[in-house]
């Protein structure tokens, strides 16, 4: 691990795996977690030859937690920085969740420098929440209950997003691994995401995607529901949708071999 220090003076922590291979992934984490949720796809990428990158988002991980900001712009500019501190060309992005989301915005906002091709995996895009001409996602009325239990209860907030995050049976002890990612975020963070989770709108940036695009979603996925990798899929015009029948959000556990294998193939193809 070491640090790319941001444009302001955030020092964002980044784990560089296998880096004289020419085939590069940069994956993302969602909220509230950081890079370690990459566990079980690590091994296999770098079996298969990749050199794997990951980040802790500001506020996440080992990352800086300053008080602001938290929005996507911010972010997206965040993984700017490290792409081009790395010095990465034609590379493989993916984002799992939030972090789904904010790649998308990266891909809009600079028009998909550097990436040859998008894995959105359970993306939050191209809205978590509903709006009058977007009856899809969570309630905004959910999402500030969801805020408002990071502000005054965040074991608890930890708590119930481990167990949501799975559909198919895990032991007790990943499940506290998760809720364990989740409490050693910022607590800052952890409500300032949950802001722009509630209110940012990806609608143009999908537009703006013109790689080939893996979307990843699991029918089950009780936090990001199946209908937005529906939305995805009709927005982002070279896209292929994999759909995971026993999975709930955290794809990449609920369906781990098949996840892996189909995951790969796809890096693959082309």
């Amino acid at each position: 691990m070491y640090y790319i220090t941001t444009n302001d003076h955030v020092k964002i922590a980044v784990y560089d795996l296998n880096p004289r291979s020419e085939e590069a992934i940069l994956l993302v984490h969602g909220w509230p977690l950081n890079e370690k949720i990459y566990e079980y796809q690590k091994q296999m990428l770098l079996c298969a030859g990749y050199r794997v990158i990951t980040m802790d988002l500001r506020g996440f991980g080992n990352s800086d937690a300053p008080a602001g900001p938290y929005d996507y712009n911010r972010m997206a500019d965040d993984i700017y920085t490290v792409v081009c501190k790395l010095g990465l060309r034609s590379f493989i992005l993916a984002g799992f969740s939030m972090g789904g989301a904010i790649v998308s915005r990266y891909m809009g906002r600079y028009h998909g420098y550097g990436v040859k091709k998008l894995c959105l995996l359970a993306a939050a895009a191209p809205r978590f929440t509903q709006t009058a001409d977007f009856p899809y996602g969570e309630t905004v009325s959910e999402v500030n209950r969801l805020i408002r239990l990071a502000e005054t209860d965040r074991p608890q907030l930890s708590d119930n997003f481990s167990q949501m995050l799975l559909y198919s049976p895990h032991s007790e002890s990943i499940k506290k691994w998760f809720a364990d990612l989740s409490l050693s975020a910022s607590g800052i963070a952890t409500v300032q995401t949950g802001y722009a989770l509630r209110d940012e709108d990806l609608r143009e940036d999908l537009r703006q995607i013109k790689v080939p695009t893996g979307i990843f979603h699991g029918t089950r996925d009780q936090i990001v529901p199946y209908s937005l990798a529906l939305q995805q899929k009709q927005r982002i015009a070279d896209s292929t949708l994999f759909t995971f029948h026993k999975s709930g959000h955290g794809i990449f556990y609920d369906e781990l071999e098949c996840f892996n294998q189909t995951f790969l193939a796809y890096l693959k193809e082309g």
